[in-house]
């Protein structure tokens, strides 16, 4: 089973997300990437976290787990401890190439939380509806588990 580690971080009325241009493609995710072995998902949330945005986190508490076929994904809140925003060095920023589009551009970004309600392509979906109702009404008390299926 893949295992991919997300990150929730939200500061000053922004989410962080990453703005992909990818196939002819255009989107946002929450930043993360996959568990390598060894590694607990909170570490690779708060690995990919400063190899993506720049920025060293702490975990807060998991959000959410969500199955698709033979993959999960977990999403943590996290609080930032230091670093500077848009720095990331993985392998993402230092070996792609933005001219080939099955690779395409990784772009850290703060996207106001009234924001994110206006664009479809948010990836999970999910979990952008989760931190607009925590907005509203605050995080749930367990983490949200959905299960997708194919169809």
């Amino acid at each position: 089973m893949r295992v991919r580690a997300g990150v929730v971080l939200i500061e000053n009325g922004k989410v962080a997300l990453i703005e992909r241009h990818r196939a002819g493609k255009h989107y946002y995710v929450f930043p993360g990437g996959g568990v390598d072995e060894g590694e607990t998902s909170e570490q690779a949330a708060i690995r990919e976290m400063e190899e993506e945005t720049g920025l060293r986190v702490t975990v807060q508490r998991k959000l959410a787990e969500i199955h698709f076929g033979l993959s999960e994904q977990v999403y943590y809140l996290v609080d930032r401890l230091d670093g500077e925003f848009g720095t990331g060095t993985g392998e993402e920023f230092t070996d792609s190439n933005p001219d080939d589009p099955t690779e395409g551009v990784y772009i850290p970004i703060w996207m106001p939380l009234e924001d994110l309600s206006e664009h479809g392509n948010i990836f999970p979906a999910d979990v952008a509806a989760l931190v607009l109702n925590a907005v509203n009404v605050g995080w749930p008390v367990e983490p949200i588990v959905v299960v997708e299926y194919s169809k």
